[in-house]
């Protein structure tokens, strides 16, 4: 890559020549997972490519191979109002459209893409994943209510699939190949192969004239826009209702099985 910008824990890489940059969460031994930091960092970057002329297409990626990302880091505080009608999410502004952002954002994914991943799934255009990739959502298992993840999973997968990976949990995993099948994962490459195919499509769109790619874009997520913004509205107070207190959370994380079925 031409030139880069370095962040604690985000990489962005651009590419003048190709004009695709190149986003890498990188805290590979929390599994990626997202801190208050990240989530910072993520929206500084986005914010950055948005006027950022001579980037037209991104990747984005995590640092390592065992994740992508695992979602929220559970050492993560985070200050809530004391008011059951108001709940702060830092999740719900990592993401590229949260941020205003509609140059084309294809995901590449190895290892474990779980929980909050979906908050960054969810606003890519597609996802390739390798060989390694596997996809769960573990909110029920820890007294949580899959809200968020669950509502913007439903605008990539069929119901189904949706439901039992957002009440399954811990137990299941969706493999790679279970992902391609059901169109979470639009392509299915060799392991450790997921960043370079994403790039190769990623410059393909980067080639295209720029106000044609990102119209498509904004088309696209404007056909799901509805329903997602419904499904946001409910979110907050499904949590409030549904959530275990924070020492229940905790005594069930702890207490997790570490089994868990692959298919």
């Amino acid at each position: 890559m031409g030139s880069g910008a370095v962040m604690s824990s985000v990489l962005v890489r651009t590419d003048q020549d190709s004009g695709v940059a190149v986003v890498t969460l990188n805290r590979p031994g929390r599994l990626n997972a997202v801190d208050l930091a990240m989530a910072d960092e993520l929206a500084s970057a986005w914010q950055e490519l948005r006027f950022d002329d001579s980037v037209r297409a991104i990747v984005l990626t995590g640092a390592g191979e065992r994740a992508f990302c695992t979602g929220i880091d559970r050492d993560a505080v985070v200050p809530q109002p004391n008011s059951p009608y108001a709940q702060d999410d830092p999740l719900l502004g990592i993401g590229p459209k949260a941020n205003d952002l509609w140059k084309p954002v294809v995901a590449a994914v190895q290892g474990m893409a779980c929980g909050g991943a979906f908050y960054l799934l969810g606003e890519a255009e597609f996802v390739v994943a390798d060989t390694t990739a596997s996809f769960f959502d573990p909110h029920t298992t820890y007294g949580m209510v899959s809200a968020y993840e669950s509502v913007l999973m439903a605008q990539r997968m069929p119901y189904g699939e949706v439901a039992r990976m957002a009440l399954m949990g811990t137990a299941e995993r969706i493999s790679a190949r279970r992902a391609y099948e059901v169109g979470l994962v639009s392509e299915l490459v060799a392991e450790g192969g997921a960043p370079a195919a994403a790039t190769a499509c990623a410059t393909v769109l980067a080639g295209y004239p720029a106000e044609a790619v990102q119209g498509t874009v904004r088309a696209l997520w404007a056909a799901s826009e509805a329903g997602r913004a419904q499904g946001f509205a409910q979110a907050p107070h499904l949590i409030a209702l549904g959530n275990a207190a924070g020492e229940r959370q905790a005594r069930l994380f702890a207490g997790r099985s570490r089994q868990y079925r692959l298919r």
